[in-house]
Parts: C-alpha cells; sequence; structure tokens
C-alpha cells in the first residue's frame, strides 16, 4: 500500500464559477468527509492528485492548511470525459487500524488448456475489506490449464493476510467458455441481419 503525502487548502468559494477558477490555476476541488464529522472542502494541486491516483486505492496523507494531517482514500473521482482531467475527487476520512472496504483489481497469469477457449472476467475487480493503511492494489489468480466450464469463485482467490472478502465466496470471478459456441451466436446473428 503506497502511501502519498499531498498539501491541501481549505476553501470557502463554492459554485460552478470557484470550481473552475480553481481549475483554472491547475488545482483539483475537492471533499473530504467520514468519522460523522462535517464536511471539509478542499483545494488540492492537480498534478500531485492525477499522480496519487494512478495508484490503485492509494492512501493520500493530507497537509491541510499546513496545521491538521489527515488519512484518506479516494472514494469517488470525475474526471472530464473529453479531455480526461481531473475535475473533483471525494476523499474518505480513513484513520489507522480502521477496516474500509474497497475493491482490487484481479489480474490472471498462466495459460488456459489448448484450444478455442475464452476468458471472461465476470468481476474486474474483487470487493474485500482490508486495514486502511494495508489495502492490497491488486490480486493474482492462476488460470494455468483452465478449459471451457471451468470457473474461479471469490473464496479460491487468495487474499493477503488481513484481507477478507466482501462478496458471498461463491460469487463467480472468472470463468471459462468456449470459444465456438461464441463464433457460433456471432455467425447466427449475422445471417439474421443478412437476411433482413
Amino acid at each position: 500500500m503506497s502511501e502519498v503525502k499531498i498539501a491541501a487548502e481549505t476553501r470557502t468559494e463554492f459554485g460552478k464559477g470557484a470550481a473552475r477558477r480553481i481549475r483554472r490555476d491547475s488545482k483539483v476541488p475537492g471533499v473530504l468527509y467520514g468519522h460523522g464529522s462535517d464536511p471539509i472542502h478542499l483545494t488540492l494541486p492537480g498534478h500531485e492528485l492525477l499522480l496519487a491516483l494512478r495508484t490503485p486505492n492509494v492512501l493520500i496523507a493530507l497537509d491541510i492548511d499546513g496545521k491538521s494531517d489527515e488519512l484518506a482514500i479516494p472514494k469517488s473521482v470525475q474526471r472530464d470525459p473529453i479531455k480526461g482531467f481531473l475535475e473533483h475527487v471525494d476523499l474518505q476520512l480513513v484513520t489507522r487500524g480502521e477496516k474500509v472496504n474497497v475493491e482490487i483489481y484481479v489480474h490472471t497469469e498462466g495459460d488456459l488448456a489448448p484450444g478455442a477457449f475464452l476468458l471472461e472476467h465476470v468481476l474486474n475487480a474483487l470487493p474485500v475489506e482490508a486495514e486502511a493503511t494495508h489495502i492490497p492494489e491488486s490480486v493474482t489468480v492462476s488460470i494455468e490449464g483452465l478449459s471451457a466450464g471451468d470457473s474461479i469463485l471469490a473464496k479460491d482467490i487468495p487474499l493477503p493476510s488481513g484481507t477478507k472478502l466482501g462478496v458471498d465466496g461463491d460469487t463467480v470471478v472468472l470463468q471459462v467458455l468456449a470459444a465456438q459456441a461464441e463464433e457460433a451466436a456471432a455467425d447466427a446473428e449475422g445471417e439474421e441481419s443478412a437476411e433482413a
């Protein structure tokens, strides 16, 4: 789990005009909430925040106005749909030792059994409960030798110590399909549209 320190400033101006001014200065408006406290409206440095958010489930150590240090995890990130720059971020206040619910990416390693098979990611990210300062970035699952009809359930995925599943253990995360069935369905659809 990586921890990134970012300096933040409280803000008192709200609304679209204020948000535009903040973004024009290469900064990002944000909100910090949690633990039953009043939300704190923040202005964060755009470039540093963008770099921090490249790490999944990053732990952000906020230095607010040079006075208070708070730990937070990103809960919601809004980006411009065309240019991709950050428009707003919601941060959840956490404390060391606290358990939080997050999603971690599922990566695969190995090769499927020989044949025409497709690997379907039913869940790209696995919901888990982990300690706020020890959130794993991802989990890796072996798909070596799997063939059509095989699946990997949530309970089959090895989780790091201190991390618990946030879904039912029998939830399908990955499954292997026969490629021929997919191709036959696509061919049938193509023939139907040609006839029409």
